[in-house]
């Protein structure tokens, strides 16, 4: 099982990075938010899981291991495989999938791309009592009513989305249309990753 790598981007794109490490380049598949961290030529750290198949060995990476066990235990559901469960980190943090779980909130659950009402209110009840709380939210965390987002937050979400294709027009438009009150850099990004929707 590799659960962790250290090494050096030399490639990133919308669906996966090549992390050179110890000479070897590993190619990790892993949320548009995640790779939106990394930067070619400069060290960086994932958590990883490895899938195996019968044709294939596949890595997914994550930017800690909160993540790595959301991912793994998604896939404990029937019918959510490897690219569903990465599908719902691309939509929701941690907390906020614990929260829908707790929550019994399918409605949050079918935001993510390939699943469905009945696969939702699946996930529910083949999860329930064995997803842990959410933490507490605080402002710095999730999105507020009381503070704007900060300039620092979208010059470096902006600059996010160029490194992962976008146009710097199309990434500050998207950008502008999603802030909101309180959203700090991560959480910005995830929302303007879903207004862009996954086209250049």
């Amino acid at each position: 099982m590799i659960a962790y790598l250290e090494g050096t981007p030399v490639s990133v794109s919308l669906d996966h990075t090549v992390l050179l490490v110890g000479g070897v380049g590993y190619l990790v598949k892993a949320t548009a938010g995640t790779l939106a961290t990394l930067r070619v030529g400069e060290p960086a750290a994932l958590h990883t899981s490895l899938v195996v198949r019968e044709d294939s060995l596949t890595l997914f990476g994550f930017v800690g291991p909160d993540e790595r066990e959301v991912y793994e235990l998604l896939q404990t559901v029937s019918g959510i495989g490897p690219k569903v469960a990465l599908a719902v980190l691309s939509v929701l943090t941690p907390d906020q999938f614990r929260a829908a779980v707790h929550g019994g909130d399918a409605a949050t659950i079918t935001r993510v791309p390939g699943i469905g009402a009945k696969g939702a209110q699946r996930l529910l009840l083949e999860l329930k009592g064995k997803v842990a709380p959410p933490v507490a939210a605080t402002p710095e965390e999730y999105p507020g009513e009381s503070a704007a987002v900060s300039d620092t937050a979208v010059d470096s979400v902006v600059e996010a989305l160029m490194g992962l294709g976008w146009n710097e027009k199309a990434s500050r438009d998207a950008v502008a249309k999603s802030a909101e009150g309180g959203m700090n850099t991560s959480a910005l990004l995830r929302a303007a990753l879903r207004h862009l929707g996954g086209t250049r």
